[in-house]
Order: structure tokens, then C-alpha cells, then sequence
């Protein structure tokens, strides 16, 4: 039986997609390590990574959230490189303290090399675990990704752990209305319009980078204020324990 990703089920449309640009990254030879259920890393994720940084938010930001794929590492790397502190999640939310904060100069103070902070083991190390609402406003968000438009809708692998991410961040105020939202991917990643069909609480990309562009996606949708209740599925209430305590009391 084919392996149709960890999450399949939950929305049809989006697994049929995801399935097929897996397959395709896999078949072009531009995948680096496992791609199903997976934010895929691919050849050219550094060239990409590139693009995102001549974003004008980029060089001005000291707060930098990042996603902790493979795919994103040379992001992280540059935002080390260039004195920014990284906030990135633990992967799927599932810890008690969901979060890690990656400081340029306590990793300096402790002879800790910024190559080893940036890779996904380095930072889970050497970082410092924190709670969402230790995170500061932020000054560039950037997301992991599996598909997305030119006009920047975007889909993940399935768990659906970074748009309820997103929506935890707005609900408390940490990402301003112009903070930039963000995403890097293969050229094959990039999906017509129309392809993606997204709900009112997904978020809308205002960049994508690829290894030969970087796409302003000049999208006007209005970002999500907060975490859509109605939507969090069961196995994400019990895994995520912040959002027991963020619930509002009618809901419970």
C-alpha cells in the first residue's frame, strides 16, 4: 500500500496535491532526503534562502521566526550569521514549552559555532526552550511549506501545525500586521492559482522564494486574528498542551 502521508484524510484535495509534488521533487532528482509527510528539502534551498534575505524586512529585523525543516537551515544560518535571534517551534507544538530561542551572542559566549545552532538537532541542544508568550513581537515570520501559488496560498504537510501556529502568534499579538509572512520551496512547488483552496484561517504568503526568484505575492487577503476554535482537531488539543490553557473558557 502507498505511503500517502501521515496526515491523509483530513482534507482530500490538499493530499492528492501534496502526493503529487512529492512524487515530483522525487522524480526531478531535486529532493534531498525524505520528502512524504515531510517539509521537503531540496537542491537549491540556499539560493532561496538568499532571495528571502534581500526582502527589505529582512535586513532590518532582530526577531526572526523560522520553521526547523532542513530545507530552511541556511535561513537560520543567516539570521545567526547577521546578529538576529532566531524563535523557532518545536516540531508539531507537542512539548510544554513549545518554542526555543536561539541568541546569537550566548551562543558566542559559549563557543557553540552557528552551524551547529542552526541545524535542527543544534537548536532543540543548545537553544533555550521557552513559552509562546516569551516570544517578542516579531519581525519576520517564515513557514514551511510543501505547495504554494504565486498569489501566495500555501499548504503544509498535513498536520495543519503551522497555521494553528500562526493563528496561537496573532491570537497574542506577536506578529505585527506588517510582518512579513514567508516561505522558500523548489520552483516545482509553485502551483497555479486555484490549486490550493484555502480556509479562513490559513495564511497567506507575502513572499515566496525559489532558487531562481523571489515572488511578491502582492495577496490582500486579511490575515486570521486568532485561532479558529472550531477547527482544531482532537489529537492537536491533546498533543499541544498550550492550547488547553489559551482556550477560551466557553469553550471548554
Amino acid at each position: 500500500m502507498t505511503d500517502r502521508g501521515r496526515w491523509a484524510g483530513r482534507n482530500p484535495a490538499k493530499d492528492e496535491l501534496r502526493n503529487a509534488i512529492w512524487d515530483q521533487l522525487v522524480a526531478d532528482g531535486v529532493a534531498i532526503g525524505p520528502t512524504r509527510s515531510h517539509i521537503p528539502n531540496f537542491t537549491g534551498a540556499d539560493k532561496a534562502a538568499w532571495h528571502m534575505t534581500q526582502i527589505p524586512a529582512w535586513k532590518t529585523a532582530k526577531a526572526v521566526k523560522v520553521n526547523p525543516d532542513s530545507a530552511q537551515y541556511s535561513l537560520r544560518l543567516r539570521a545567526l550569521y547577521e546578529g538576529k535571534t532566531l524563535y523557532c517551534p518545536v516540531p508539531e507544538l507537542v512539548q510544554s514549552a513549545p518554542y526555543v530561542r536561539i541568541d546569537p551572542a550566548v551562543l558566542q559566549e559559549k563557543g557553540i559555532t552557528f552551524e551547529l545552532a542552526a541545524s535542527h538537532q543544534g537548536y532543540m541542544h543548545h537553544g533555550e526552550r521557552i513559552e509562546f508568550t516569551d516570544i517578542p513581537e516579531l519581525d519576520f515570520c517564515v513557514f514551511g511549506t510543501v505547495a504554494t501559488t504565486r498569489q501566495g496560498a500555501r499548504t503544509g504537510k498535513g498536520g495543519g501545525f503551522a497555521d494553528l501556529e500562526a493563528g496561537v502568534l496573532n491570537e497574542l499579538g506577536r506578529i505585527r500586521p506588517d510582518t512579513p509572512l514567508v516561505t522558500s520551496v523548489h520552483s516545482t512547488q509553485v502551483v497555479p492559482d486555484g490549486d490550493i483552496v484555502m480556509m479562513n484561517f490559513d495564511c497567506w504568503m507575502d513572499y515566496v522564494a525559489t532558487e531562481g526568484e523571489l515572488i511578491t505575492t502582492g495577496s490582500t487577503h486579511p490575515r486570521p486574528r486568532g485561532i479558529s476554535w472550531e477547527h482544531v482537531q482532537p489529537d492537536q488539543f491533546d498533543s499541544i498542551p498550550f492550547l488547553r490553557q489559551l482556550q477560551p473558557k466557553s469553550k471548554l
